[in-house]
């Protein structure tokens, strides 16, 4: 995990049958699973069983079997039949499940029909030696949005799935992963200029012509009638005014409402991510933390117009160093390094610093002091030893993750390193009053210190409120359009729940939602981040502010000019007017009355360029 150490696979093979032990530690998190996997002649899985816990320590069970032409599947969130003869793909699998299904693929010209649903393509697309040892890439398609990349030897044995984020790769070869990264990045670029090239509209001339459109103003929270905007370049060049010069391009948007670029205060930006979030209207995006080298030139690759993707926001992530250490190379264990790491982000014009749960204390005015001075922004989890209001009291400026603010209230739970911030504020969230003296004061304290709070409450839903085999409720009306193999991953429930605990999890997760109203009825700032699957998250985070309580027109505002006023980029941003950037979307409904309208934008418009969203989506699989 970004290059440390964190866990391992050990792959013991019996003619066609594999036995797989895998396993890794994220933040205490992460699964351990003990699969038996037997192939036929083809390659195709005969038989499966895995064991074990996922990601977030929930028991899991998967059974396979092909026999007698019927395949037939059981696990711990679905199970079903069909004809036998496509390739299995694990709910709960290994990564050298990956190598088989190259090879399976391999056998059967590039390709294999996949259970429970799906297709895979596969191709060979790069070769390396490392250390002697000569490799090969293989793009997979029709397991994500885009491309998954797997490296095997010449045996067409696994030797690495890699990124900067996530890596597994054969003992003694961790030094060579930046080389595979490096060629999987530049084969993912590659990929992403030339769909750019296609989905990106140029007007002729760089003139730009909405008609008829209705525009959402953010400061008013209310709609106009039907007017003009024209754009020459990447600037809105008036509004209301009668084409006055031939454009090339004419969008008649019917009446239908057009609003400001839609802001996600919260991503971990991957290479597909571009895509998805300019098909969801997001046009501008804060990352809150990355592997900076390959963010840096994503960053750069987006804003020279050679990838599809929004305006990045940049925030460095620093964490101290031990056993929870979260997924960053920029570690701090005392003030020196405390001074360098503002020093790394800062000289790479980055604009904020995320604070994350192994700092010590001590540090921690530390580094706000000289991040101000530096130009940054502070925000953050609430270090181990250290309760929200003393983080406020220590300089931040804002708060990730409503979690952390309910673990003020809980001032027993001293390691919110580990899982425990979730499981602790799961089980006894619910039973906090919200208008105690003790919980108004800290409200009061937030508002009047201009603290912002990034709530991230659909990654809480599904935490909180999603059971295995059901689908996770915030991706109920979404989870038809998904890739095949992506909707799995919505049917995996969330937290272990313990017995008679059910409704607890439920009411402390109503209890967020109740938090986070009672913020923004006392002006505390709220914006909208995810920490999630890019695009859609932001949609259900949307959609839960309103089920919290929240007007939708602030629900808006918070959206679109509120983020770009934090961030100091609201000359420029947020709102529909004269001489700033053309950031917009075109949506066929009204979220003014229906927040889910949010999902219908049918054109967005970023930099004076236009995109429209069915073909995005398309190219990603997204019905």
């Amino acid at each position: 995990m970004s290059s440390n150490r964190a866990g391992s696979q050990v792959v013991t093979k019996r003619g066609n049958e594999y036995v797989v032990d895998y396993e890794y530690t994220d933040r205490g998190r992460g699964p351990k699973t003990h699969s038996v996997m037997r192939l036929d002649e083809r390659g195709l899985p005969a038989s499966v069983a895995t064991s074990g816990n996922d990601y977030y320590k929930v028991a899991v069970e998967e059974s396979f079997t092909a026999d007698g032409g019927v395949a037939r599947w059981r696990n711990t969130s679905e199970q079903g039949e069909a004809k036998s003869g496509a390739f299995y793909s694990g709910m709960y699998g290994p990564p050298e499940e990956m190598a088989m299904l190259v090879r399976a693929a391999m056998r059967n010209g590039g390709h294999t029909a996949l259970l429970p649903s799906g297709e895979a393509h596969v191709r060979k697309a790069d070769e390396l030696t490392v250390q002697g040892t000569h490799i090969t890439a293989y793009e997979i398609a029709g397991l994500d949005f885009t491309p998954v990349d797997v490296w095997l030897d010449d045996q067409q044995n696994l030797f690495g799935l890699v990124s900067a984020w996530y890596s597994v790769i054969r003992e003694g070869y961790e030094g060579d992963a930046h080389r595979m990264i490096a060629a999987d990045d530049a084969r993912a670029s590659a990929r992403m200029a030339k769909l750019g090239k296609t989905l990106t509209h140029v007007p002729a001339g760089n003139r730009l012509t909405i008609i008829n459109a209705r525009i959402f103003d953010p400061r008013s929270g209310t709609l106009s009638e039907p007017t003009t905007i024209n754009v020459e370049g990447e600037r809105i060049a008036s509004i209301g005014v009668p084409q006055e010069r031939n454009a090339a391009d004419i969008i008649d948007a019917a009446g239908k409402v057009v609003m400001p670029g839609l802001w996600d205060m919260h991503t971990h930006l991957s290479t597909s991510d571009g895509l998805l979030h300019i098909a969801a209207g997001v046009t501008s995006v804060r990352d809150l933390g990355n592997d900076s080298d390959g963010l840096l030139a994503m960053k750069k690759e987006i804003d020279s117009g050679a990838a599809v993707g929004p305006r990045i926001a940049l925030a460095g992530l620093v964490d101290g160093p031990g056993p929870f250490q979260g997924p960053t190379n920029i570690l701090a264990a005392n003030e020196a390094e405390a001074r360098k790491a503002v020093d790394f982000f800062a000289d790479r014009k980055y604009e904020g610093l995320k604070i994350y749960s192994s700092i010590v204390p001590e540090l921690v005015p530390v580094l706000t002091k000289y991040a101000h001075e530096r130009g940054l922004r502070v925000s953050g989890h609430i270090p181990a030893g250290m309760r929200a209001t003393d983080a406020v009291d220590a300089g931040y400026d804002e708060i990730q993750h409503a979690n952390m603010l309910l673990l003020n209230f809980m001032p027993d739970v001293k390691d919110t390193r580990t899982p425990a911030r979730f499981t602790e504020v799961a089980k006894r969230a619910a039973d906090l009053d919200l208008q105690s003296a003790e919980v108004q004061a800290f409200i009061t304290k937030l508002r009047d210190r201009g603290i912002v709070v990034d709530p991230t409450l659909a990654i809480f839903e599904k935490l909180f409120a999603s059971r295995p085999g059901e689908v996770a409720s915030g991706y109920v009306t979404v989870i038809d359009r998904l890739p095949p193999q992506v909707r799995r991953n919505y049917l995996t429930g969330g937290l272990a729940v313990p017995d008679g605990m059910d409704a607890q999890y439920r009411a402390s997760f109503q209890k967020m939602l109740d938090l986070v109203a009672e913020l923004h009825r006392k002006g505390v700032k709220v914006v909208a981040g995810t920490d999630a699957l890019a695009g859609f998250s932001l949609h259900r985070e949307l959609e839960l502010y309103v089920k919290a309580g929240i007007p939708t027109a602030d629900v808006l505002r918070l959206a679109t000019l509120t983020p770009a006023e934090i961030l100091k980029r609201d000359k420029d941003l947020g709102t529909i007017e004269p001489g700033k950037l053309a950031d917009f979307i075109v949506i066929d409904g009204n979220p003014l009355e229906n927040i889910s309208d949010v999902r219908k934008a049918v054109t967005v418009v970023k930099g004076g360029r236009w995109y429209d969203v069915r073909a995005v989506y398309a190219e990603l699989g997204v019905q």
